[in-house]
């Protein structure tokens, strides 16, 4: 595939991801009369099962990375130039924050707003780097099976990282920049976002040397 095109997948798939994170994330508070586990749970199932319909549609054209951090392990295994891998993080970052823009407009919710949700402390940045951590595992573990099997696996592994973690895995650092500009359920405050970033490379680039480890033992 043409650059062009691989971007604009890239592009689409990461927008596309941010409205469904966003607009369920609207949806289930609004519906969930103050109960936020149950808002939490719609936020989730509709997170991973966007992922893995988003998945199956681009990998294909891209590779469906939809995650700087992704990219970044990508290029790291040379499977990708670092010129593209940077382009790939540009388109990603601008579709996440055209996603945040779709989903507000689809709620009547101003096109960007800046969150006032708190995420910050020693907490909540190991658990963004964990998160991470074993999103990456999941998909360079993956790879060796079918393109369905990686995508049920990656949908599977964010739907219950939401849970486990005390961030609720954003784990993505374009999709953590974008929901910053979202003040609703999903939101996190900008000044919070540096701090999960470097939380979620680090934990990618971890993953990255443990799985190229294993694989070497092989």
């Amino acid at each position: 595939m043409m650059l062009c095109q691989r971007l604009t997948a890239e592009a689409l798939g990461t927008a596309l991801l941010l409205a469904a994170v966003i607009g369920s994330g609207i949806m289930g508070e609004r519906l969930a009369g103050g109960n936020i586990a149950i808002a939490l749970l719609a936020n989730s199932i509709a997170t991973g099962a966007a992922l893995y319909a988003l998945i199956l549609v681009f990998a294909p054209i891209s590779g469906a990375h939809f995650n700087p951090a992704v990219t970044l392990v990508v290029a790291l295994n040379r499977q990708m130039q670092w010129s593209d891998a940077i382009a790939y993080a540009g388109a990603q970052v601008a579709g996440a924050f055209a996603g945040v823009a779709a989903a507000h407009a689809m709620f009547g919710e101003p096109l960007f707003f800046a969150s006032q949700h708190q995420h910050t402390g020693a907490a909540q940045w190991w658990a963004e780097g964990v998160a991470t951590f074993g999103l990456l595992i999941v998909i360079l573990g993956s790879m060796r099976q079918s393109l369905p099997a990686t995508a049920a696996a990656v949908g599977a592994y964010i739907t219950s990282a939401y849970w486990f973690t005390a961030s609720t895995s954003f784990a993505n650092p374009a999709v953590t920049l974008a929901r910053a500009a979202s003040n609703t359920f999903a939101g996190i405050r900008l000044v919070d976002t540096p701090a999960f970033v470097l939380a979620q490379l680090a934990g990618a680039l971890v993953a990255a040397g443990i799985m190229r480890w294993l694989v070497s033992q092989k």
